[in-house]
């Protein structure tokens, strides 16, 4: 037998080595995310390496700015400048993964350079949620999950929800979607094997597939979403000596509570091979991740779309003494802390449309409005719907001033009709009101 000399041994050690060191490196660098960032520091005297580290620092602050500013949104941005400065900024060596200095120079007293890092988003998202900052669950719908399996010893489909008696209830399937959800931050109203009784809840389901007693089992628990889902598995006639083959398939059917219809659907199949049962459990799973997959990301996208959709709706304004009194009303709803974002849409000498994201509803919003006081003018909200709110200013009762005489070279704006505005006035009018909106 041939025999491997030690100095060959040692050679293939390193080698793969350093082929398991690259492919980790690899496996870690798709977490990262890469910035090119310039740093630049004074040169003190002749200390010019102080002035180049110094340099890099800024840079790399440059990078890990950059990286908090792409898992934000521009609202906890603005909120949360001080977390950036007091709690991200200080431990900048924390979420560099790797760096180099692409090229530095010495500039007019000063050091320059340019320097290539690659920065951690999963560790900065999780100190992020440790924080409270992050929390994608707040965002995230609430679900119920109703999936029924038939296994290759099953006669029949089981549940927990429909005839339960002398049927023991384990889900393969649903313990790989729950995990997807769990990844996914989507919260879920039953947790574990906690499974409650519907008819506790006066829920009577009059089949398995029972979609209005599966709403109204959600709107009792609080979710805003329903999971129907059902997976089976079975063995397929293919084999290769000991190995048979199994196939298994799921089907998840979302039922959304605002609408109380069925808003997504998604299915897969999957094959596994094997000498015993557990090939079903095997391509169970792998359906079941597959299948959950695509749910997540088609749950999260309408999800997305439905909160902007409640959450958003238009602000009209108008009335004499226009910018005067939009400049006061824009300082008042500064202090109502359920507005999320407000942003002009519309902006003309006598009117404004403005869209409104606001944590409650339009008439919630108007009466928040309401209970603001202005000198020397009133509101008055002459519409509320789901869409929109509609204020015009009024005159107060103890303040009916004269209106002023214009001076002849003065052009006189006509007052609005009482109807939604359709365009704005003129141009002069309203960059004055854009200037103002910066304050």
């Amino acid at each position: 037998m041939t025999m491997i000399s030690p100095f060959r041994f040692l050679l293939a050690a390193f080698i793969i080595a350093i082929f398991c060191f690259s492919l980790a490196g690899a496996m870690a660098a798709g977490q990262d995310s890469v910035y090119i960032t310039t740093g630049r520091h004074k040169i003190s005297g002749q200390d010019t390496l102080s002035a180049k580290k110094a340099a890099v620092t800024d840079a790399l602050e440059k990078a890990v700015q950059s990286a908090f500013v792409s898992v934000v949104s521009q609202k906890k941005l603005g909120e949360n400048l001080d977390f950036l400065y007091d709690q991200l900024l200080v431990r900048t060596m924390d979420f560099v993964s790797t760096y180099r200095v692409i090229n530095g120079r010495a500039h007019n007293g000063a050091y320059l350079v340019g320097v290539e890092s690659k920065i951690s988003l999963d560790l900065m998202k999780k100190r992020l949620r440790d924080s409270g900052i992050f929390n994608q669950a707040r965002n995230n719908p609430k679900v119920l999950l109703l999936i029924a399996e038939q296994g290759l010893e099953d006669t029949q489909p089981r549940c927990w929800w429909w005839q339960p008696e002398g049927q023991s209830y384990t889900s393969i399937a649903e313990k790989s979607l729950k995990a997807v959800f769990e990844h996914a931050h989507i919260p879920l109203v039953v947790t574990g094997n906690n499974y409650p009784d519907p008819a506790a809840y006066h829920v009577v389901f009059s089949a398995m597939d029972d979609q209005a007693a599966a709403m109204a089992m959600g709107q009792a628990l609080g979710a805003d979403m329903v999971v129907f889902g059902m997976a089976s598995a079975q063995e397929s006639a293919n084999r290769m000596g000991n190995e048979k083959t199994f196939e298994a398939g799921v089907s998840f059917t979302v039922l959304d509570m605002a609408s109380q219809k069925e808003e997504i659907r998604t299915t897969a199949t999957a094959t596994a091979k094997s000498t015993d049962a557990q090939g079903a459990d095997q391509a169970l799973v792998q359906a079941a991740d597959t299948a959950g997959q695509a749910l997540k990301e088609k749950l999260e996208g309408f999800w997305a779309q439905a909160m902007k959709e409640k959450r958003a709706f238009d602000l009209y304004v108008e009335g004499d003494n226009f910018l005067t009194r939009f400049i006061a009303l824009k300082r008042q709803l500064k202090d109502i802390r359920e507005i999320e974002d407000i942003s002009p849409r519309e902006l003309g000498s006598s009117h404004a449309i403005m869209e409104v994201n606001y944590k409650g509803t339009p008439a919630q919003f108007a009466n928040a409005v309401m209970l603001r006081t202005f000198e020397e003018f009133g509101i008055e909200v002459s519409v509320v719907s789901d869409e929109a709110v509609k204020i015009r200013f009024v005159a107060s009762p103890d303040n009916n001033v004269a209106p002023q005489t214009p001076q002849d070279d003065t052009k006189v704006i006509a007052p609005q009709p009482d109807t939604f505005p359709q365009g704005s006035d003129n141009t002069t009018g309203q960059g004055i009101i854009q200037e103002t909106l910066q304050e």
